[in-house]
């Protein structure tokens, strides 16, 4: 067995993570704050009905690390969002003390 042959594993798993990286890197790197708050605006207005418009919602930047932005939607509907736009928490009131 030629001596590449056992090396080819480990380029292919190394080219594989390369490209899952930089796919990573080029996602937070286009992604806006206005994208992920009409995204979620837009799921708010479907989910809440009629009566519910995207104007209804606005966003604040977070003190925690893992939160980039909580979209506010109405009185009580919070979305709590990564970096990539990716939902954290369920949807609570972020400042509502634990139980």
């Amino acid at each position: 067995m030629p001596r590449w042959l056992w090396w080819a594993p480990l380029a292919i798993l190394t080219v594989w993570a390369a490209l899952a990286l930089f796919r990573a890197g080029w996602v937070v790197a286009r992604i806006t704050e206005t994208d992920v708050i009409l995204h979620y605006a837009n799921r708010y207005a479907i989910e809440s009905g009629k009566e519910a418009k995207i104007t209804d919602c606005s966003a604040t930047p977070s003190a925690d690390p893992a939160i980039w932005l909580v979209i506010r939607c109405g009185r009580d509907t919070f979305y709590p969002v990564d970096r990539f736009g990716r939902l954290v928490l369920p949807r609570r009131d972020p400042t509502a003390p634990e139980l």
